[in-house]
């Protein structure tokens, strides 16, 4: 039998609007399963997590479990869901060949609205010195901006 999830960790592109918001929106709920989350790229998910194709994370959402599941794109999305209690219902459902379609979408249209932030001269990266290191994110702390309101 498996061994079940005892906590996850989110990766995170910090230096997108769209994803810190999220990432300030899964802080604000009720978690049944622990999340971590770390800036992708950062010098601590990279201690973290060795094995990863680092600048595969700053392109797509990854969340690693404790026991070493991967949890990519739209299966990442579900299992962030999956975690919390509000939502542990969608998540399964989501998962299904009936919410699979839907899922995939949301997902599309979320990395859509993330590539349009970039704009046309993103080419270089927000991520300073390297691409795949953030700005401001050396210790794995990266400072972003609080929700408004």
């Amino acid at each position: 039998m498996p061994t079940p999830v005892g906590r996850l960790t989110v990766l995170y592109d910090a230096h997108c609007p769209l994803c810190v918001h999220l990432r300030h929106w899964l802080l604000r709920q009720r978690q049944l399963v622990p999340l971590d989350l770390v800036p992708a790229g950062s010098q601590e998910a990279r201690r973290r997590f060795p094995e990863l194709d680092h600048g595969a994370t700053l392109r797509e959402i990854t969340v690693v479990g404790d026991r070493g599941q991967v949890y990519r794109e739209t299966s990442a999305w579900i299992v962030c869901l999956w975690a919390l209690a509000d939502h542990r219902a969608k998540a399964h459902w989501l998962a299904t060949p009936a919410g699979q379609p839907f899922a995939r979408v949301t997902v599309l249209a979320a990395a859509k609205w993330r590539e349009a932030l970039k704009g046309p001269d993103h080419g270089a990266g927000p991520y300073g010195a390297g691409p795949d290191r953030a700005a401001g994110c050396e210790d794995g702390r990266c400072e972003v901006p609080r929700p408004p309101g």
